[in-house]
């Protein structure tokens, strides 16, 4: 099995540290909103990632955090007049909703960056004590990018790059810094904001020093797999591995995998242009199976551009797939033999060849693209060269296969029990009720069970409108 590794600038073979067993963190959201396409590019591809690498019998830590101290958040909370924790808590549940909308596994261990505050404590006095950081006059701990001579082997940036790339990133207390490029490990509070007690003054860590702390605590002092989008690489990746190789004197990642980024009708997602969505906007006009879908579609290096064409293409295109395993359960159970013929133990052969182009893409950097594209072959032999005159056998077998490769996708195959109209009505009605009653939570949970079962609803001026998705 090959991966691209962005360290090495070359794909290589996939070698664990441990024989049998895979050690891998993903960068999580920070959390202070609902997350948007963007964040879930990430999710969906290293949870496919992490299907593929258990299907082949490893066993797999996978650790993703959650940011849940950050100036966002700060923001967010004085704006509503609550405390950061509450913000934190609240979009970290919305978040998880989102996640299981995408079909997006649990993590093994997903961590919060403010239970392991005594860790970063820890791992900053280890760096002072080597030499590798310096406290300043106000508190302020400063990493010594300099004693790191590997420093800009990941973004595989030069001195001078480097150094017109922190200018974008000072902080207050600019002058007590031995070097420009010196980043922050610790920082003082300022008022009105979340703090703890450290050595150097009461205060909070800075963002890169939380990952290097949580991988490892949950995964070790080297691990297989780092991975996240694409503009993690420079400065937080780079800063990772400089925190953690001066504290712990070993590799901290063997492999580094990132996702391109995703576009929007051709051009960068910003509030400002109006080109913003949310996962949980998407989610009002598609199931969410399309929506991952649509970012398997891809290779995930390759720059993805979100459209509403791409998603009504890509909604198709899972019906097709949610069509042919119909098909094969219509097919199984109208079967009036069971014993597979001569010529049909040729057709399981060829469906043992499609199961094998999709390994084969898989294998290849995990190359989503060609493997979805392996799964349309099963279910055009399905479709042309299996009937209801097939053998039970053989048809049980090519529905298996074709069920077992979208589960590694993390795509449904089920489609949805068709609902009749005065059924909608009648929740709607029901729904109404509920809201007049000031009883949202009823509410909430009849739009969420239609939305389930494929129903739409919007609240216009003229009533509640709907429409199948």
């Amino acid at each position: 099995m090959k991966v691209y590794n962005t360290l090495t600038k070359r794909k290589e073979e996939l070698i664990p540290v441990k024989e049998g067993e895979i050690k891998m963190y993903v960068c999580g959201p920070t959390v202070y909103n609902l997350i948007h396409i963007g964040n879930a590019r990430p999710m969906i591809v290293f949870d496919t990632v992490r299907r593929y690498l258990e299907y082949k019998g490893y066993q797999v830590n996978y650790v993703s955090n959650f940011t849940d101290v950050d100036d966002k958040i700060i923001q967010k909370a004085l704006e509503e007049g609550v405390s950061a924790e509450e913000i934190s808590s609240r979009y970290i549940e919305e978040c998880k909703k989102d996640m299981a909308g995408m079909q997006v596994l649990p993590a093994t261990t997903h961590p919060l960056a403010t239970q392991e505050i005594d860790g970063m404590i820890e791992m900053i006095r280890t760096l002072i004590e080597k030499g590798f950081a310096y406290p300043a006059a106000d508190g302020t701990v400063y990493f010594r990018v300099n004693r790191f001579l590997e420093y800009g082997k990941l973004s595989h940036k030069n001195l001078e790059d480097l150094q017109s790339g922190f200018r974008s990133l000072q902080v207050s207390g600019e002058e007590q810094k031995e070097s420009p490029l010196d980043f922050v490990l610790w920082k003082p509070k300022k008022e009105g904001e979340p703090y703890w007690e450290s050595p150097w003054c009461q205060g909070r860590p800075g963002w890169h020093i939380e990952c290097s702390v949580m991988a490892k605590k949950y995964l070790g002092e080297e691990i297989d797999i780092h991975a996240g989008g694409e503009d993690l690489i420079f400065p937080h990746h780079e800063n990772e591995i400089a925190q953690s190789e001066c504290c712990n004197g070993k590799p901290f990642a063997r492999y580094w995998l990132h996702n391109a980024f995703l576009n929007i009708d051709n051009k960068k997602m910003s509030k400002s242009l109006g080109n913003f969505f949310t996962v949980r906007e998407i989610s009002k006009e598609y199931d969410l199976q399309v929506l991952r879908f649509f970012m398997l579609n891809a290779h995930y290096r390759s720059p993805l551009n979100f459209s509403r064409e791409l998603m009504e293409s890509s909604k198709n295109a899972l019906e097709r797939i949610c069509n042919g395993v119909e098909y094969l359960k219509d097919c199984e159970k109208a079967a009036g033999r069971e014993a597979p013929s001569e010529q049909e133990a040729g057709q399981k052969q060829e469906i043992d060849g499609y199961v094998k182009k999709f390994e084969e893409a898989m294998e290849d950097d995990f190359n989503t693209a060609d493997a979805i594209a392996a799964v349309f072959e099963l279910v055009r032999f399905a479709n042309s060269s299996l009937s209801d005159a097939s053998a039970r056998e053989l048809l049980q077998y090519a529905l298996e296969k074709l069920q077992m490769l979208c589960g590694l996708l993390g795509l449904r195959t089920e489609q949805k029990e068709e609902i009749l109209e005065e059924e909608i009505e009648a929740l709607i009605e029901e729904r109404q009720a509920a809201r007049a009653a000031k009883d949202f939570a009823r509410a909430d949970a009849i739009r969420e069970e239609l939305k389930a079962r494929g129903i739409l609803l919007k609240d216009t001026r003229e009533g509640v409108k709907w429409k199948k998705a």
